[in-house]
């Protein structure tokens, strides 16, 4: 069978994101997260949040969740024997399983499809994206900044790069506007940036340290992302005004 390019770009993201959370589930990484002052249940809820987003989208592009279909219930049957089989796994992996650890898995997905049956799949995704970058930008970064500052670096590029690139496909279905517009450069960069200056106040009002490596990475991923999709544009744009047929030259 071949897939479509839609289907394609629906089935990249989790299959980019489902063994990313296995492995991290599946190492014991507690020793280097010793700083971490958030409850684990929070990450476990969230995680399994996006992951049934990824999923529902994957196999059911477009389409709200419907509980009085037969998918809902496959996809939640899904997420909940994966959930019960990671934490059983990870007694194996020098982890210890829990009981609370599942139950937050749980409720994440359940969470996830409750959304997924009143809001379309995108709102909900960029939603879940700038909940997800809130909560890990709230971790005590004492211990990235020495040994695991690479960790801390790769997150805010990919993380502000991931969430510009989703919030302007999802900006080219609202606004009539194109790039590179100006109007739609300003709607590209509004987003992405309200979220980095809500993170790094918060992150000062809790009495964290404002650190400028925090912001220049996103605003770098924010503009790397922004002025690809402004040159693929005006490139474009060029070679459609210079394919025949589309000017008066040379015409009686």
């Amino acid at each position: 069978m071949v897939l479509s390019t839609r289907k394609k770009l629906a089935i990249a993201p989790l299959l980019a994101y489902w063994p990313t959370i296995f492995f991290l589930t599946h190492i014991p990484i507690r020793h280097a997260l010793k700083g971490i002052t958030m409850s684990d249940k929070i990450l476990h809820y969230l995680a399994y949040l996006i992951l049934v987003v990824l999923l529902w989208f994957a196999t059911n592009t477009g389409k709200k969740v419907n509980w009085r279909r037969a998918a809902v219930w496959w996809v939640l049957l899904v997420v909940v024997w994966y959930g019960a089989c990671d934490e059983w796994l990870q007694s194996y992996a020098g982890r210890n399983s829990s009981l609370g650890d599942f139950a937050a898995n749980l409720a994440g997905a359940l969470t996830g499809l409750i959304l997924l049956s009143i809001f379309p799949f995108w709102p909900v995704l960029l939603a879940l994206s700038g909940a997800a970058m809130f909560v890990l930008s709230n971790f005590s970064v004492a211990n990235f900044s020495e040994q695991l500052a690479w960790i801390n670096t790769t997150f805010h590029l990919f993380a502000y790069g991931l969430f510009s690139l989703m919030w302007i496909w999802y900006m080219g279905q609202l606004l009539p506007v194109r790039a590179p517009q100006p109007k739609w450069i300003i709607g590209a960069i509004l987003v992405p940036l309200s979220l980095l200056t809500c993170i790094e106040l918060f992150l000062v009002a809790a009495g964290n340290e404002l650190r400028m490596q925090d912001i220049a990475i996103p605003l770098a991923a924010i503009a790397i992302v922004t002025g690809a999709i402004c040159l693929k544009s005006f490139f474009d744009q060029r070679s459609m005004r210079n394919r025949p047929g589309n000017s008066f030259e040379g015409s009686v």
